[in-house]
Order: structure tokens, then C-alpha cells, then sequence
């Protein structure tokens, strides 16, 4: 397990440890206190996972273009 604080990873690092924890998790040969500690742990990781995917999104722009299909600019992506 990483000891690098959950608020600190990439996306990448994060999902990365996620999947690490969910193997763990889902061997069934962890004893249950480590077990309820990879399961906060991986609780944690869900989380910034979701939250920089959501950042992403949010920062997501779509191209605007003029008759001719000639790129003009960017606008917000509208996510709902």
C-alpha cells in the first residue's frame, strides 16, 4: 500500500492503488482489521478518483466552428 496521502495522487496514482486494494480486497487472504483498513483506504482513493474525474470534466471545452467548419473558439462543455 502507498503511503502517500490520498489528497496528493493523480488520477492515476490514485486508480492505480484502487485496483491494487480492490485485488487485495477480493484474494479473501487479508485478516479482516487489515481488511477494514484497505477498505477506508480504498473508500479514500473512490472518492479523489471521482473528484478528479469530475474536475476534468468541468474543465472539458468544446470547439465552436463558423459555417465553414473553420474552428472559431471554445465554450464549456454543458454536462447535465
Amino acid at each position: 500500500m502507498n503511503d502517500k496521502p490520498v489528497a496528493e495522487m493523480s488520477f492515476e496514482e490514485a486508480i492505480r492503488e484502487l485496483e491494487n486494494v480492490v485485488g487485495r480486497l477480493e484474494g479473501g487472504d487479508v485478516p479482516l482489521e487489515d481488511s477494514i483498513a484497505l477498505y477506508q483506504r480504498g473508500s479514500e482513493l473512490r472518492t479523489r478518483c471521482d473528484t478528479l474525474l469530475k474536475q476534468a470534466e468541468e474543465k472539458v471545452a468544446k470547439i465552436t466552428t463558423d459555417g465553414e467548419g473553420t474552428p472559431t473558439g471554445t465554450q464549456q462543455l454543458d454536462v447535465d
